[in-house]
């Protein structure tokens, strides 16, 4: 059993761009028939996490905000990046690393965003360049309020 965070950036963005972001030493993996191609890098040992980018055309996404209403976003094209963290033995670093990847890519690329827990909860959108948090308790659990300072609650 993992937790998994999903980041998804809309446009057509060469997967390599964003990977040199997230994780330099990603690599291209076999994909599978009919599927698009995937980098992807073991992170456990240094942040607690395992990584993947993948692309696409034809998005759907929808989750749950933070009043139970459901979120729902279609970009015509997509860059995935998926963040794989183990539940049993999860590491304390393990979120505060991936946040501040997820926080290094928005900082370099100016694609609308939507950060997404286990394809169910909504934690972070940005439309036209506003950056909004959703779900403030899970930002505040985590002790991640200072890697994304200044942006909209």
């Amino acid at each position: 059993m993992a937790v998994e965070y999903r980041l998804t950036l809309a446009g057509d963005i060469p997967l390599e761009e964003v990977a040199s972001l997230a994780a330099p030493e990603a690599i291209e993996t076999p994909a599978s028939p009919g599927r698009s191609r995937v980098l992807t890098a073991d992170l456990y040992e240094r942040n607690g996490y395992a990584i993947s980018v993948y692309g696409g055309r034809h998005g759907y996404y929808d989750a749950e905000r933070d009043d139970g209403s459901h979120w729902e976003w279609e970009p015509e094209a997509y860059v995935n990046v998926g963040f794989r963290m183990g539940k049993d033995e999860p590491r304390d670093d393990a979120t505060p690393n991936m946040v501040a990847t997820v926080a290094r890519i928005l900082a370099a690329r100016k694609e609308d965003a939507a950060f997404v827990l286990n394809g169910n909860w909504l934690l972070l959108t940005r439309v036209d360049g506003a950056l909004r948090k959703h779900r403030p308790t899970w930002w505040h659990n985590y002790g991640v309020d200072e890697l994304v300072a200044g942006w909209q609650v």
